[in-house]
């Protein structure tokens, strides 16, 4: 049975940060278990990662050291009326979202409000007074079509923040803009975030 996310005492003080990561299908999923690495050497920081299905074929489930949810966990947790909602409970769960990387595909999705599977309708359930930090990551000739700017900039008007991608080699061999942010400045940004709140950052 898929753990449930909610905490399990309200007695203990409130000193963590909850940090709900998406991952979806680009080949920058090769990179998940890096971001993680960092983020949980951030003192006080929980994290828990919701992957699309085509993530799965870009990293081994074995090597990511906190709890993991797909699709499959949203429908074996819901059996009947009474039985709590992944996606909402998800929702509820984090105080933060990091969307790293977010394919062509999704990206479009969350453009149009699309909510087809768990990750999708985490952010299309998503409390807009909590940060949402995405990180793009596609083909330069995706990138560069001009569907990719329109969208980026609607996810934008939503109150999200992106952390745009960089210039380098791709793994497909083409070279130029595309790739996904490097791991530092995807880190920096969730700590600037914590900053802001007053929480500490190093260990």
């Amino acid at each position: 049975e898929p753990e449930f996310p909610a905490e399990k005492s309200s007695s203990v003080p409130q000193k963590t940060f909850r940090v709900l990561v998406g991952v979806t299908g680009s080949v920058a999923a090769l990179k998940l278990a890096l971001p993680l690495a960092e983020l949980l050497k951030i003192p006080g920081l929980e994290v828990k990662v919701v992957t699309t299905e085509r993530a799965k074929h870009f990293y081994r489930a074995q090597e990511i050291p906190v709890t993991l949810y797909s699709d499959e966990d949203e429908w074996q947790l819901w059996k009947g009326r009474s039985d709590p909602v992944l996606h909402i409970e998800l929702r509820r769960w984090a105080d933060l979202m990091l969307v790293a990387p977010l394919d062509a595909n999704t990206l479009a999705k969350l453009a149009n409000g699309i909510c087809d599977n768990l990750l999708t309708c985490v952010i299309r359930a998503w409390d807009l007074s909590k940060p949402l930090l995405f990180c793009p990551a596609m083909n330069t000739a995706m990138w560069e079509h001009p569907i990719t700017a329109q969208q980026v900039e609607r996810l934008k008007g939503f109150g999200y923040t992106e952390i745009p991608c960089v210039v380098k080699k791709l793994v497909c061999g083409d070279e130029g803009r595309g790739a996904m942010a490097e791991v530092w400045t995807i880190v920096e940004s969730v700590k600037r975030i914590l900053e802001e709140r007053d929480l500490p950052t190093q260990s």
